[in-house]
């Protein structure tokens, strides 16, 4: 049997007891039928009242259990909609069993789902308060404004899949913001590195940038926004170009230190005092990292050195140009050149006394010229050297010549095979003259074409000498071919004389007979120098000699290359035969006679 019914059976019976009763008590009081049918008729209604009642609260409990079921099952929807969770619940399941039952099965649901809400809630506002940190940190602005999780419809967006791009995002800026924090470490390290070298207060500098960049403030975190990043920027130009212009000023001061040492022969102990200025001269400007190099108290001290040098050379001004002056003449005189004779020692001593030119203009001007004077040496070495080349071929052929006319180089004497052997290089030397002048003379011309002036040889034009010497040159072959002529013709009349009247003494016999009466030795021991001694040989010399040999502005090459060649380097010495000759016995001079294919005595020339 049911419980409602037993429950109805239970109140049926207690209220027809209660009836009977109430009708056992109207039977004693003897109230009348009217009477009992009001009162038993006023029971109905209130009954029916309280059931009416009841109904009602009944009716409104299970209206606000529908609420609460439509409720619970919206907040499911919003919250797995939320979520963004795809395990939704089926409505058909909510709606087996009752009411209450239904309640019952979505509440777990709910709880769980609240929570994981509240975890979603606390994850996203943690990711999203450090994504608004760092963005300040990187903007350099701070935002701490509640942060809100909408879904493009409006409604809060707690899906896995946004925490997922918030912490893509806070990755991101983490990233950047680390790179932006090493940007920032190295420059301000490159701004402690410049502090250094320029002699500047790092803290000072760096805190003018942004106060937490200070190394002392560890506590703080650095700035790492982009106008920090920019004023450390600018920081650093600034600084390098200040680096640039004290380099720059500090390499003038070098320079200057340098020029005035060397015009007044500093001692090397003083110019190391300032061995901290001149190494800047050649340094690039990434190359000066050392602390304080370029500080202002060695910029000003390399300043007072240099004006106190100034004074000093002001004093010795006189001095310091004449040093320069026998600069340019020893460099001119070394490559023939005449040094201009505005510059001359008594011109710039008068100068500087009358005060009519200032003493450091006329060294700069000498200075320029030293500096065109050693640019034009150098483009006439070639030359030059060349010359040197013709002067000693010249010298060769001079001796060459005055050997060819001793008689006696063929003698068993000392030192005869010496100048056998110097002949030889001799003769090779002078076949090699033609070809030397015409390669010299085509050389200067070229460099006269380039730089269009004449190319002067101690005051003299190369090329007239040149061309003086070629002039001599076949005047000398002339004069030889009519010697040789007429040597020819004297041969030819001798022997038809031999033939009319009979042989006559040899002329050579009678000209070393002459000789030997003029005191020389018979031993054949004599040179051409010897020769000399004699009246008429030095008279014949010095004619032959005017005639063949070539002559520049009166003095012959070989004597001209004599004097030169003091200047330009060593002297050659011209070997020639010795003055006192050994007879050498007479095995060697069987030998050297076999050896030239004559006979020692014979005057034939080589």
């Amino acid at each position: 049997m049911p419980a409602a019914v037993e429950k109805q059976q239970v109140v049926d019976t207690t209220c027809s007891s209660l009836l009977r009763e109430l009708q056992h008590i109207w039977d004693e009081v003897g109230e009348s039928d009217a009477e009992r049918d009001k009162m038993l008729l006023q029971l109905e209604q209130e009954c029916l009242e309280v059931y009416r009642r009841k109904v009602d609260q009944a009716n409104h409990t299970r209206a606000r259990l529908h609420q609460t079921l439509a409720d619970s099952e919206a907040e499911l929807t919003r919250l797995f909609s939320a979520l963004g969770d795809h395990a939704f619940v089926s409505r058909a399941e909510t709606r087996a069993g009752t009411l209450k039952d239904q309640l019952a099965a979505i509440a777990p649901q709910l709880e769980q789902l609240h929570k994981k809400k509240e975890e979603r809630t606390r994850q996203l506002m943690e990711v999203k308060s450090q994504i608004q940190k760092v963005s300040g940190e990187i903007s350099g602005s701070s935002h701490n404004g509640d942060a809100e999780f909408l879904s493009p419809s409006g409604e809060p967006d707690l899906s896995l899949r946004r925490l997922e791009d918030y912490q893509a995002q806070l990755q991101s800026l983490l990233k950047e913001k680390s790179d932006r924090l090493h940007k920032v470490l190295e420059c301000v390290n490159a701004v402690h590195t410049l502090c250094a070298v320029l002699g500047l207060d790092f803290f000072k500098t760096v805190t003018e940038v942004h106060p937490s960049l200070d190394e002392s403030g560890s506590t703080q975190a650095k700035s790492i926004s982009n106008d920090t990043l920019n004023r450390l920027s600018h920081t650093i130009q600034s600084l390098q170009q200040e680096k640039k212009q004290r380099l720059l000023k500090l390499q003038g001061l070098g320079s200057s230190l340098l020029d005035l040492w060397n015009l007044m022969d500093t001692p090397f102990e003083e110019q190391q005092l300032f061995e901290h200025v001149t190494w800047s001269i050649g340094a690039v400007d990434a190359e000066v990292v050392t602390p304080g190099a370029l500080a202002y108290d060695v910029i000003e001290e390399a300043e007072v050195e240099v004006e106190r040098l100034e004074r000093l050379k002001a004093s010795k001004m006189k001095e310091l140009v004449l040093k320069k002056r026998t600069e340019l003449e020893e460099i001119c005189r070394s490559s023939h050149m005449e040094p201009d004779p505005s510059t001359a020692q008594d011109k710039t001593n008068a100068l500087i006394d009358s005060g009519m030119v200032d003493a450091s203009e006329l060294l700069a001007s000498i200075e320029e010229q030293i500096s065109k004077a050693k640019e034009e040496a150098l483009s006439r070495k070639e030359i030059l050297d060349k010359i040197d080349k013709w002067m000693v071929a010249c010298e060769e052929e001079s001796w060459l010549e005055d050997y060819n006319k001793d008689e006696n180089r063929y003698n068993a004497s000392k030192g005869a095979h010496i100048n056998l052997k110097r002949a030889e290089r001799a003769r090779v030397t002078v076949t090699k003259l033609p070809a030397l002048v015409e390669s010299l003379s085509s050389k200067t011309r070229a460099w006269e074409d380039e730089r269009c002036t004449p190319f002067l040889f101690d005051g003299v034009r190369l090329l007239a000498m040149l061309e003086e010497y070629d002039f001599l040159r076949q005047e000398k072959e002339e004069e030889k071919r009519r010697a040789r002529d007429q040597k020819r013709l004297q041969e030819q009349l001798m022997t038809e004389q031999e033939t009319l009247f009979g042989s006559r003494p040899s002329p050579n016999k009678i000209i070393n007979g002459k000789r030997n009466q003029n005191g020389l030795r018979t031993n054949g021991n004599h040179t051409p120098t010897n020769r000399r001694l004699s009246l008429g040989a030095a008279m014949l010399q010095s004619a032959t000699s005017d005639l063949l040999t070539p002559r520049i502005n009166g003095v012959t090459p070989s004597r001209l290359a004599a004097q030169l060649g003091k200047d330009s380097k060593k002297e050659r010495s011209r070997p020639s035969a010795p003055a006192n000759y050994v007879a050498l016995p007479k095995e060697d001079a069987v030998s050297l006679s076999s050896a030239c294919g004559s006979d020692p005595t014979s005057p034939q020339g080589v």
